[in-house]
C-alpha cells in the first residue's frame, strides 16, 4: 500500500543521527536473552527437502523442483500480496517485536525510550479515538492547502510536503555527495505519481486502462471525504496532470544510470539554470542551507518545471489535497482507510484483507525515521545471540577472499584494473546485526492519545537532525536500517555492506546448519551485496565511495557486454502475458545474484579444504548448495503485485531469481542437467562475471 510518510517529497533521505541513548534511566524493562539452539531450524540439515517437487526436472524449472510442493499446497494469507522467506521471517518479527511492545506496556517504571514505544503503540491501537475524529486530525494541513492563492505559496507547499505527508513533483533528499562521500548533498528530483511507475499511466491497454479509471474513482471518494465540491471532475484533472508528470520522467532503466544522474550545481546558479521556480521559497521551508546539490533528472526537472507553470493552481491545490488524505489513510479512521486501501490494497496489489492494526502499528513504527532504532535495541537482545554476530563475521571474510581470488583469476579484465578492484574489495567495510553506537530520540515528544501528531513531530525531528548534520562530516556509523528488517543492502557511498538482525535467521542463516545450506543462503547474499560494488551502476565508484572510472577502457567494454548478455537473459523471462521482467532495470540485481551466487560456491569449496561434502539424506553438498539458494527465494505472489513489481520493482521476482544457477558449470553438473532441459543454457550463453 502507498505509505503513510512518503519517501519522494521534501527532505525524505533524512539523515540519521548516530549519537549516544538518552541519560535519564528509571527502572527499565528486562527481557530474556536471546538462546541459542543445537540442532538446524529447518528439515535434518538447513533445507526443507519435502517442499521440492521431484515431478519436476531441476533443468526444466528450478525454482518448481525445490520448492513447487511447498508452492502447490501453500494458500497465500488474505492480508498479503506475496508471501515467501522474507515475509514468513518479516511475520516471525513482528510478532516477537508486539511481544516487546506488550511487555513494556504492562512495566510500572520506564526509560524515555521505552515510554514512547509504549505511548506511540497505544496512540496507533486506539481505534476508537481516530474513528471519532475522522479527517480532523489533517484539517488543519487541507485547510492550508485551500487556502493556497499564489503561485509562490504552491512552491512552498512543495517545500513542506514532506512535513505534511503530501507530494511534490520536485522531490528533495538528503545522501551522499557522490564526488566526496565525506560530504552530505541533496539531491533534487521528478517524483509525485500516486500509482507505483510511469507505466500505468502511458500504457495504453486494457489492463492499465482499467487501473487508471479505478483510480479516478478511488481519488473522487478519497476527496469527498474533505467535502470538495465536483469531486469527480477533479479526479479527472489530477489523473491528467500526474500523467504529464509521468510523461516528463525518465523511465526507471535511465534512471539508475548513475553517470546520466549526477549532475552537480550551486545553489546559488540553480535560478539560472533551472529558472522560473521559486527555489528560495522552496528551501525556506526544509531548514537547509543546501550550498550545493545534484540534480539527478535535469530535463525533467525543467519540463516539471513548466508544468508547475502551466497548469490551474486549483488543479494543483487539489492535487496536494488529495495526496494528504492518501498519505495519511493508514492514521485516520476506518472509512478513510478501507477507501484507500481498495485502491491501493485491492485494485493495485491484490490484497484481499487489510493487515490487522497492531501489524500496522508496528510497521509504522519500525521505520529508520521512526521509533525503529528505539525498538531495535531491545529486539537484538531478545532475539540475536551474540555467537551468530562472530559466525557470520569469519562468513563475510570467507566470501572476501574467495572474490578476491576470482578477481586474480579473470580473463577479461586487465592487471591494472584488477588492481583497483582489489583495493576496492579490501575497503568493504562490513556491519552485522545492529549499530555499535545507537541512535539517540533526545528532543522527540510522543504523546498516548494523539496518532498524528505523534507522526508529525516525528517528521519535524528526523528533518531538523538531518538539517543540523547537513554541514557536517557524514556519519559512517550511519544504518539506513533497523535489525529488526529482513533485508541487507550496499552503500555505494561508504563502501560497506550492511546485514541487519533480522535477516540472520533460517532459511537465511543457521549456526547449526550444514556449512552448504549457510554458504548457498546467507553467503550468496553477502556475496550479492559485495556484487553491488562491482555491478553495472556501483561498479562505477572506487574503493573510497567517489564516483569516478577505475577501469580501462577495454575492460570496461568487456564488462559491459557481458552486463548486456545478463539484461538480456533476464528480459525473456515473462511472468505475465505480455509482461517481462525488465533486464536493464534490474540488471544490478541480477549481476549480484549470479555474481554473488559464483563467489558463494567458491568460498564453500575453500571452506572443504579440498574434502568432498558428504552426502546428507541423499543430497551432494553441491545440491544442498544451490537448494538453499533456491528456497531462499520460493514465493508466492498475487498477479497484481507481480505487475507492480515488473514495472516498479529493481529485483527480477523470486521465481527467477531462483534461477540463477543456470549460468554455473557446478549446477549442470550437480542435478544433471542436460541439453534440451528448458533451462539450458550452452557454456557460451552462460554469463560470468565475477
Amino acid at each position: 500500500m502507498k505509505k503513510t510518510i512518503l519517501a519522494a517529497s521534501v527532505a525524505s533521505l533524512l539523515l540519521l543521527s548516530a549519537c549516544s541513548q538518552p541519560t535519564k534511566q528509571s527502572q527499565t524493562v528486562s527481557l530474556p536473552a536471546a538462546t541459542e539452539t543445537t540442532s538446524a531450524q529447518l528439515g535434518r540439515f538447513g533445507i526443507e527437502l519435502d517442499a521440492r517437487d521431484e515431478t519436476t526436472k531441476p533443468g526444466d524449472d528450478f525454482f518448481q523442483y525445490a520448492g513447487g510442493t511447498w508452492y502447490k499446497n501453500f494458500d497465500m494469507p488474505s492480508d498479503k500480496t506475496r508471501y515467501g522467506a522474507f515475509d514468513k521471517l518479516a511475520e516471525q518479527s513482528e510478532t516477537q517485536i508486539k511481544a516487546i511492545i506488550e511487555e513494556i506496556s504492562m512495566a510500572s517504571e520506564l526509560s524515555d525510550e521505552q515510554q514512547m514505544i509504549a505511548d506511540f503503540y497505544a496512540s496507533f491501537m486506539n481505534a476508537e479515538q481516530i474513528n471519532q475524529a475522522g479527517i480532523s486530525p489533517i484539517q488543519p494541513v487541507l485547510d492550508k492547502l485551500n487556502n493556497i492563492s499564489t503561485m509562490p505559496q504552491l512552491t512552498e507547499a512543495f517545500g513542506r510536503a514532506w512535513l505534511d505527508g503530501s507530494v511534490s513533483p520536485i522531490s528533495g533528499g538528503m545522501g551522499f555527495n557522490r564526488l566526496d562521500p565525506n560530504q552530505y548533498q541533496m539531491s533534487i528530483a521528478v517524483s509525485g505519481l500516486g500509482m507505483p511507475d510511469r507505466s500505468y499511466y502511458l500504457e495504453d491497454n486494457e489492463r492499465f486502462i482499467s487501473i487508471r479509471a479505478a483510480y479516478v474513482q478511488h481519488i473522487e471518494q478519497m476527496l469527498n471525504f474533505a467535502n470538495v465540491e465536483n469531486a469527480a471532475d477533479r479526479a479527472k484533472h489530477i489523473l491528467a496532470l500526474e500523467t504529464k508528470i509521468a510523461e516528463a520522467q525518465w523511465p526507471r532503466e535511465k534512471r539508475r544510470n548513475r553517470d546520466l544522474s549526477l549532475n552537480q550545481i550551486e545553489r546559488a546558479n540553480l535560478s539560472s539554470q533551472y529558472p522560473n521556480f521559486a527555489w528560495d521559497n522552496y528551501f525556506a521551508q526544509t531548514e537547509y542551507q543546501v550550498p550545493h546539490l545534484n540534480v539527478s533528472q535535469p530535463e525533467p526537472i525543467k519540463n516539471v518545471i513548466n508544468i508547475i507553470n502551466n497548469e490551474p493552481l486549483s488543479v494543483w491545490k487539489d492535487y496536494l489535497t488529495y495526496h494528504t488524505i492518501s498519505n495519511h489513510a493508514d492514521l485516520l479512521s476506518d472509512d478513510i482507510f478501507n477507501a484507500n486501501f481498495d485502491f491501493y490494497g485491492k485494485t493495485l496489489n491484490g490484497q484481499q484483507e487489510p493487515r490487522p492494526r497492531w501489524k500496522r502499528a508496528i510497521s509504522e513504527m519500525s521505520g529508520t525515521q521512526s521509533l525503529g532504532f528505539a525498538i531495535g535495541k531491545t529486539y537484538v537482545e531478545k532475539h540475536f545471540p551474540a555467537s551468530s554476530k562472530a559466525q557470520m563475521a569469519e562468513l563475510v571474510e570467507n566470501l572476501r577472499k574467495a572474490l578476491g581470488e576470482r578477481i586474480e583469476n579473470l580473463d577479461w579484465m586487465s592487471e591494472a584494473t584488477k588492481v583497483n578492484a582489489q583495493a576496492k574489495l579490501a575497503a568493504f567495510n562490513p556491519k552485522i546485526a545492529y549499530p555499535d553506537v545507537w541512535q539517540s530520540f533526545t528532543g522527540l515528544d510522543i504523546k498516548a492519545d494523539d496518532l498524528v501528531g505523534n507522526v508529525v513531530r516525528m517528521r519535524q525531528f528526523f528533518r531538523s537532525d538531518s538539517a543540523a548534520k547537513e554541514l557536517a562530516k557524514t556519519d559512517r556509523e550511519r544504518w539506513g536500517m533497523a535489525p529488526q528488517r529482513v533485508n541487507a543492502y550496499y552503500n555505494s557511498s561508504f563502501n560497506e555492506i550492511v546485514f541487519p538482525a533480522a535477516i540472520l535467521q533460517p532459511p537465511f542463516f543457521d549456526p547449526n546448519a550444514d556449512p552448504a545450506v549457510n554458504y548457498g543462503a546467507i553467503g550468496a547474499v553477502i556475496g550479492h551485496e559485495m556484487g553491488h560494488g562491482f555491478d553495472d551502476q556501483g561498479s562505477k565508484s572506487d574503493a573510497n565511495g567517489i564516483q569516478q572510472n577505475w577501469w580501462t577502457d577495454q575492460d570496461r567494454a568487456a564488462f559491459e557486454l557481458k552486463a548486456d548478455a545478463l539484461a538480456a537473459q533476464y528480459s525473456a523471462y515473462e511472468p505475465i502475458e505480455g509482461n517481462f521482467v525488465n533486464g536493464r532495470n534490474s540488471l544490478g540485481e541480477n549481476i549480484g545474484d549470479v555474481g554473488g551466487l559464483a563467489m558463494a560456491y567458491h568460498a564453500y569449496k575453500l571452506s572443504l579444504n579440498s574434502q568432498e561434502a558428504p552426502i546428507i539424506d541423499g543430497t551432494t553438498g553441491d545440491q544442498r548448495f544451490f537448494l538453499a539458494w533456491a528456497q531462499v527465494w520460493r514465493e508466492k505472489r498475487t498477479e497484481q503485485s507481480m505487475l507492480s513489481q515488473l514495472k516498479a520493482g529493481t529485483h527480477a521476482p523470486g521465481k527467477f531469481r531462483a534461477l540463477a544457477p543456470r549460468n554455473h558449470d557446478a549446477w549442470y553438473s550437480a542435478f544433471d542437467v542436460k541439453e534440451g532441459d528448458a533451462l539450458y543454457l550452452a557454456p557460451e550463453q552462460r554469463v560470468r562475471i565475477w
